[in-house]
């Protein structure tokens, strides 16, 4: 029999144990308007996921066999909910660590009759590690996480070989991770830090950047940037 030692960061912490974690992410929670407390409170039953309740059950949460996609940090969950709305032969897995973001979400996607997607307020790391099983994600996404563009927070950054070891674990054979950011240094590092990993190929033509996929829609930011 082997005993299963792995325990969760909560679990640690109710035992007194302190954990130190560097934290991709700053909690900037905001105030949530009125619509996204509301979509919240009315559909976090139906489309909310808890990291408490550990290891989903994809088929019964979602009463089939589709592929799964997993986005990691998706802000206000726009471009989300139409990849999800678009693509409705695929089951969407969101998560996001800011609650008015998670809120408003849940309101786009109930506002366009959106079904196949749920979502986290939860540490993506933690999640990873607790409540997905390995080989069984289609795809990975994590589009523009934050850069920590000063030299001495690069530490910070989500993107590191343990990350990318831990997407692979979970990726099904010949599943995608696809990353995409606007900052030049940050995607130099990500192409190192896929380039030296192991069990992944790139698929640029070039070994090492593809244009935007049509089916990644375009966010707010890159469009002001663009302009």
């Amino acid at each position: 029999m082997t005993e299963r030692t792995h325990k969760t960061i909560e679990q640690a912490e109710q035992e007194g144990k302190y954990i130190r974690k560097v934290r991709s992410f700053v909690k900037r929670e905001g105030r949530l308007t009125n619509g996204q407390a509301k979509a919240l409170e009315q559909f976090w039953g139906t489309m909310g996921l808890e990291h408490k309740n550990g290891l989903i059950d994809a088929r019964n949460l979602f009463g089939n066999d589709n592929p799964i996609v997993l986005e990691i940090g998706f802000g206000m969950g726009k471009s989300l909910v139409e990849m999800a709305k678009n693509a409705p032969e695929l089951n969407f897995i969101g998560v996001e660590v800011h609650k008015p973001g998670v809120g408003a979400c849940i309101s786009l996607a109930q506002e366009q009759g959106v079904d196949n997607l749920k979502v986290y307020e939860h540490d993506a790391i933690e999640i990873l590690a607790d409540c997905i099983a390995e080989s069984s994600l289609t795809t990975v996404q994590l589009f523009f996480p934050d850069p920590w563009h000063k030299k001495k927070h690069h530490k910070r950054r989500i993107v590191s070989p343990e990350f990318v070891e831990a997407i692979r674990k979970k990726l099904k054979v010949g599943g995608v991770f696809h990353m995409a950011t606007d900052w030049e240094n940050y995607a130099e590092c990500m192409l190192e830090d896929m380039s030296s990993a192991g069990g992944y190929k790139n698929l640029s033509e070039n070994s090492d950047y593809v244009p935007r996929p049509d089916s990644r829609p375009l966010t707010k930011f890159e469009n002001r940037g663009q302009r």
